[in-house]
Order: C-alpha cells, then sequence, then structure tokens
C-alpha cells in the first residue's frame, strides 16, 4: 500500500502536513510521501545539500548492523525504537529476506506515522507497530504488544537509529533511556545506536553541526542534540562492542566506516562524518 495518494490518506492522517518520518522516506527514495514533505525537503537539501547523505549512510548501517544480527549473531527479534516509516529497506524487510522467522515490533511517538506504519504492515503477519515514545521507556517496555509478539526469555535487538539525539531535556536522559532498557533484555542481546557526534574542536564539522540545528529550528523537524563521542561510547553502557571492522579495537565510529560493504574511493562529506554509531552486546 502507496501513502503517496493525498486523497487516501489513511484515517488520521494529514497529508498537507509535512512528517520527518515521510520526508527521511522521500530522502532515501521512497514512495510513501505527500507533495508536502517533498517540498519540506527540498527546503532543507537547498541550505545543506549534504544531509541527504547522511540520511543514506544512516539507512546503509542500519541494513548492515540487521545483516550482521540476523545472519552472524542469530537474532530472530527486532524492537525498532522511534523507527518512522517501516519503509525502503527497514528491519523487517532485511531480517525477513535472511529468516522468513524474525519477529519486528516498530514504534514510534507520532501518532500520524503510527497509522501511514500500521497501514504499511497490515499485509505482516510477524512485525507489529506501536505508538509510543522512546524517552519514555515503559510506553515501550511494557506495552502489551512488545511483550507478546516478542520472547523475553530470548535474545533481542533493540534499536536506536538516529533517535537519542532528539532528546530535549524534559523526559529521561537517553543514557538513562538505554540502561533501562538493557536492564530488561536478556544475556545475549544487542544494542543498535546511531547519533549526531559532536568534535568539539572549532571544524567545520562543527559547523555542520550548528547549521543542521538551525535547519531544524526553523522547519518541521523534531529538535536535536549532538553528543561527544565519549558520551555516545556511554549509551552503551556495559555491553560489548563489536569491532567495527577486521582487527579493530572495539569501538564508536562513523556509521561509513562500520563493516563497509567496500572501500571507500573518495574522501567523506561533512554529512557523511557527523553521524557515528555501534553495536553492542549484552553479556
Amino acid at each position: 500500500m502507496l501513502l503517496s495518494d493525498e486523497l487516501n490518506a489513511p484515517p488520521g492522517v494529514d497529508p498537507y502536513r509535512a512528517s520527518v518520518a515521510r520526508i527521511y522516506d522521500y530522502l532515501l527514495g521512497g514512495k510513501d510521501n505527500y507533495a508536502v514533505d517533498r517540498e519540506e525537503a527540498a527546503r532543507i537539501i537547498a541550505k545543506m545539500p549534504e544531509l541527504a547523505d547522511a540520511t543514506r549512510e544512516n539507512r546503509a548501517f542500519l541494513i548492515r548492523a540487521i545483516r550482521f544480527l540476523a545472519t552472524n549473531a542469530g537474532i530472530t527479534q527486532f524492537l525498532d525504537c522511534g523507527s518512522g516509516l517501516p519503509t525502503a529497506e527497514n528491519v523487517h524487510q532485511v531480517a525477513q529476506r535472511i529468516n522468513a522467522d524474525a519477529k519486528v515490533v516498530y514504534s514510534d511517538y507520532d501518532p500520524i506515522v503510527a497509522a501511514n506504519g500500521r497501514a504499511l504492515l497490515e499485509d505482516t503477519s510477524r512485525t507489529r507497530y506501536i505508538e509510543a515514545d522512546i524517552f519514555d521507556t515503559g510506553s515501550i517496555l511494557d506495552d502489551d504488544t512488545v511483550r507478546s509478539h516478542l520472547n523475553w526469555n530470548e535474545p533481542i535487538a533493540v534499536l536506536f537509529v538516529a533517535t537519542l539525539h532528539h532528546h530535549k531535556g524534559d523526559r529521561g536522559r537517553p543514557a538513562e533511556v538505554t540502561a533501562e532498557f538493557l536492564d530488561r533484555l536478556p544475556s545475549g542481546s544487542y544494542l543498535v545506536i546511531s547519533h549526531l557526534v559532536d568534535p568539539h574542536d572549532g571544524s567545520s564539522d562543527d559547523a555542520a553541526i550548528a547549521e543542521l540545528r538551525e535547519i531544524v529550528r526553523t522547519g518541521s523537524l523534531r529538535g536535536v542534540i549532538s553528543r561527544t563521542q565519549d558520551e555516545i561510547r556511554e549509551l552503551f553502557h556495559t555491553t560489548e562492542l563489536i569491532p567495527p571492522g577486521p582487527g579493530r579495537a572495539p569501538e564508536v565510529v562513523p556509521l561509513m566506516d562500520w563493516w563497509p560493504d567496500g572501500p571507500l574511493l573518495h574522501a567523506p562529506n561533512v554529512a557523511q562524518r557527523i553521524m557515528v554509531g555501534g553495536v553492542g552486546r549484552k553479556p
């Protein structure tokens, strides 16, 4: 089911108000977006042309992480927190190609996105979509669908991909959020995080982060907070970080540097440098 027809929008969905999830879908080449989303995307790209590269790197990192988890780690359960729209090579598509029995639960705080998501997944029996806020951990961890669809006695991969930097300080801190999830997860579970990084070094990357904040402030997207690489590492707590490549020490790295599919043949632009991430395993 496509959501691009304004006249046939799902109930509760306003096709004339831009949505960050549908903008993201558009930037990834998806078809589940409306004219208002494409117009907002054009405004953003006009101010920061490289931003589309950041969305693509984020999605490519997600795909590689899911492939690793479903193939090498044998994970069959995924909880995607703050997922946006489940389109354009998202978790269930990648995981269920590898293992048709893989189960996925998506969550998003936006009721409009949740309505879109449920419409897209109405024919997918092993995938669920709930309306919940990652900074209200109980809204996810205690949700009946989450508790019943996933087996909490077996390992689960929990994903916070480009979501924790949306914290505004009025609810649980991101480190507290990931700690609560890890406390409830069984041994052998995994945590996947990508996050805007703040180099704090006066470089062009610093300027890019400031520009991105201004783009967000003046548009329809939710505010973002960047953190240092050490602060992002702390979000993983005592999990065992997976090395980002052969013979490398476990660490948080730029997304394009985490088990890339091939050699990089050009210098990364600023948008490709301002997102870092990693994958950690709960002992």
